[in-house]
């Protein structure tokens, strides 16, 4: 096969769909040396690694954005294979689909936020991805799921016929194991300035992480058992993220809400390591990979109960209504006082954690691959 891969994302993106499609792709070259793959990303962009031979790099002549208003808005019919030559299969992970000559199409959808949750992301994207998702999984001869809990939302909200949906989760690199080695401990505690215990969360500061609810819960737990742990929350900047900047300083937590920003790959498996639970109530998730990474680490997991994160974390979690600020705050309280739940939810992490990798993902987007392409040969 020779297969095209729109690898924008992950030269754009370090969190979230970037880092899900750079860890596949990386994975897919570690197991296949005989098709032949494309990345495509955008003018402007680098992907800045190096792949085996059976993998080659096209910048495209457009930016994403004058990619995105010719292609997506304005719709124009420009085939992609007029830059990449002819393909037996286009796979875009992110979302939407450019026009295609013969090529059979592929699309990933990551999670239907835009519909279920509309209010928890910008106006502009939800009408983009509103406009143009339903057309995307129309178009495409097969649709790529993160979870069963996306598929089912891509059958209930959009009509996907059950047969043309493929689920491939998420894995878990290598790098996500218990760090042991005081020296890296004591670098970490030292460039995040970590001196006590802490309840730890990642993710983009945006409203589908429900962080007000986490700080309020954390709040709630200080007047109520006064622990000695901070709450650090790290992630970049998102969409309407200044109120929780308010809130800290309303609830007068200043010195106890510790915003991290951008925390790089390096420093998360220490991160992990360190924190006495890691807490994670977003209102939905098409996977989750956080609190997976978190879990590979030794990681105690509180997260919501909602969307994919039952079916990925497994009986290893304690899971929480994500609307319920008492309920938050008690499943953290249970698990920073209890040092036998604690061991013991960190046994379970790794076990669940184990059964996640991203060459099982990659060996399942190639088999995915493989029936797309055989399905229209036939």
């Amino acid at each position: 096969m020779r297969v095209g891969i729109d690898y924008t994302a992950a030269a754009t993106q370090r969190a979230g769909i970037g880092r899900i499609t750079r860890e596949l792709v990386r994975a897919l070259a570690e197991i296949d040396h005989q098709n032949e793959y494309l990345l495509i990303h955008a003018r402007g962009t680098k992907i800045g690694e190096s792949f085996p031979h059976n993998f080659s790099t096209l910048t495209l002549p457009l930016s994403e954005r004058i990619a995105t208003v010719l292609w997506q808005r304005v719709g124009l019919p420009l085939p992609i294979e007029l830059f990449t030559g002819g393909l037996d299969l286009f796979h875009s992970p992110d979302f939407v689909l450019p026009p295609l000559r013969h090529s059979i199409s592929l699309v990933t959808i990551h999670d239907l936020t835009f519909l279920i949750h509309p209010k928890c992301a910008d106006p502009r994207l939800v009408r983009y991805l509103t406009s143009r998702v339903p057309k995307a999984v129309e178009r495409a001869n097969m649709v790529l799921a993160d979870s069963q809990c996306t598929k089912g939302d891509l059958i209930r909200l959009l009509g996907v016929p059950i047969e043309k949906i493929e689920v491939v989760y998420g894995g878990v690199s290598s790098e996500f194991t218990p760090v042991t080695d005081e020296v890296v401990l004591a670098r970490v505690r030292e460039k995040y300035g970590i001196d006590r215990p802490f309840i730890l969360s990642l993710g983009r500061l945006e409203p589908r992480k429900n962080l007000d609810r986490l700080i309020e819960a954390y709040w709630l737990l200080r007047q109520e058992t006064n622990p000695p742990h901070r709450l650090l929350l790290a992630g970049e900047k998102g969409w309407l993220c200044e109120g929780l900047f308010v809130q800290v300083e309303k609830l007068k937590l200043g010195g106890d809400v510790i915003f991290l920003g951008f925390v790089p790959d390096e420093d998360l498996p220490a991160l992990f390591s360190l924190a006495d639970v890691f807490a994670y109530p977003s209102l939905y998730e098409g996977f989750g990979l956080p609190p997976l990474e978190a879990m590979a680490c030794g990681a105690p997991v509180v997260a919501s109960n909602t969307s994919c994160l039952p079916e990925v974390l497994g009986e290893a979690a304690r899971f929480v209504n994500p609307h319920d600020v008492n309920t938050i705050a008690e499943a953290l309280h249970r698990v920073i006082i209890d040092d036998e739940l604690r061991r013991n939810m960190s046994r379970q992490s790794l076990a669940r954690a184990a059964q996640f990798s991203w060459s099982a993902s990659a060996q399942k987007l190639l088999s995915v691959y493989e029936k797309t392409v055989g399905i229209r040969k036939d």
